[in-house]
Parts: structure tokens; sequence; C-alpha cells
């Protein structure tokens, strides 16, 4: 269920800070999103598979947290990433 190298490189390039960029908090929320949207549609035709949504759960625990540390560090950012990724809040 991971992401594919291609989307996985996109995603990154589109939203590192610097040339080598790839663990800010943009990037990794910016990962989480993609591969939370990714088991949101996979649970649409498999209800019954819990031990997937318990990793689900987790994801959205982690990019809870990174949202939250990113607010307290830089606001402005924040705002520009949950924009840019249609998060609510």
């Amino acid at each position: 269920m991971a992401l594919a190298v291609e989307q996985k490189s996109e995603v990154i390039s589109k939203y590192k800070i610097h040339k080598s960029d790839s663990g800010s908090p943009e990037v990794q929320v910016a990962l989480l999103s993609q591969r939370i949207s990714q088991l949101t549609e996979h649970f649409k035709s498999h209800q019954k598979d819990h031990h997937s949504r318990r990793g689900l759960l987790t994801m959205v625990a982690r990019r809870r947290k990174l949202l939250n540390y990113l607010k307290d560090r830089s606001p402005e950012r924040y705002k520009t990433l949950i924009q840019s990724l249609g998060i609510r809040r």
C-alpha cells in the first residue's frame, strides 16, 4: 500500500523547502496526506479491513502531531500547507 516512487518524488518536489529537502514537516504531512487518501479509497470497497484501519488512525495521529508542531513553530507555513493540501481546520 506504499506510495509509488513517481508519486512520492512528485509530492516531495512540490512541497520541498530547499533543494535536497525530504524530511521537513511540510513534506512529511504531504506524504501522509497522500497515503491517507489512498487508504480512504481502499476502505470504500474493503469495509472490514480493520488491520489497515488501525494503520490509518496511526497515520492521522502522526499527521496531526506534525501539523501541531508546524503551527507552533511557524504559523504562516502551517496556513499555507493546510490550504494547499485542502485539510480542514
